[in-house]
């Protein structure tokens, strides 16, 4: 896992070859965020800035989950989602809605904390608030709870009869788990869990995902907004919005 920079708000984006999508955060907030990371920047002699300090990046963050600005930034995008899949709804043939999994509709937190936002994909998780916690072992536990405002747009979005699709860059041998704690998390009735085949590679996560989505559009599907909180959730079209939640933590190319 590494550090992560934000895009400011961006009234439309459009990858090559893709629709339009719509970047949404909060420039406030990010400017904050920036100022506490950019005192981590300092000058060498020969006027050449150094890398971030990573002790300083890994404080800033906490405090941005910690002090509430992270819920307030991300409740505000879903809320703009929200709004979108409620207005389209009823304006297209079999709308459908696609959500990202991990710091989207669960949250990790507890592994990230107990982690001090490093990647242990193996090894065991059972000593939490305590590390190291094992990221497989913590997403087949499926004890991570779902995001409030993501949860209330899931339910609104199927109440308004639109069809939700999971797609994430879990594997598929966590199919079992991830199933589990999207269910015991309220996330009922939805459609279709997409995870990678076991040992798939792409160079970017986009292009196994927006395929993913190009698939749910052959079978007769609206995508009407598309949500995840990495720009590769959302690159590659096939979507007629995509809304980019706020997550400093870590980065998926």
């Amino acid at each position: 896992m590494t550090s992560v920079s934000h895009p400011l708000v961006s009234p439309s984006y459009r990858p090559a070859g893709g629709k339009a999508w719509r970047v949404v955060f909060d420039p406030v907030s990010y400017l904050a965020l920036a100022g506490l990371l950019g005192a981590a920047l300092l000058t060498s002699t020969d006027a050449q800035a150094q890398p971030m300090n990573v002790g300083d990046a890994m404080v800033a963050a906490t405090a941005y989950h910690d002090n509430g600005d992270y819920e307030r930034d991300f409740t505000s995008v879903i809320q703009d989602a929200s709004e979108w899949v409620r207005f389209r709804a009823s304006h297209v043939t079999k709308p459908a809605l696609v959500l990202d999994i991990d710091e989207t509709s669960l949250s990790n937190w507890p592994e990230i904390a107990a982690n001090q936002f490093a990647y242990y994909r193996n090894g065991r998780c059972d000593d939490l608030p305590k590390g190291p916690c094992g990221v497989i072992a913590w997403e087949t536990s499926a004890k991570a709870q779902a995001f409030p405002s993501t949860l209330a747009l899931y339910k609104m979005a199927r109440q308004h009869g639109v069809t939700v699709f999971f797609v994430t860059g879990r594997s598929e041998g966590e199919r079992e788990g991830t199933a589990h704690n999207l269910e015991a998390a309220g996330y009922q009735g939805w459609s279709e869990l997409v995870l990678r085949p076991e040992g798939s590679h792409t160079a970017s996560a986009s292009d196994y995902k927006s395929a993913e989505r190009a698939r749910i559009e052959k079978l007769g599907y609206h995508i009407i907004a598309n949500i995840g909180d990495q720009p590769s959730d959302l690159a590659g079209g096939h979507a007629e919005r995509g809304f980019l939640l706020p997550n400093p933590f870590y980065r998926v190319p």
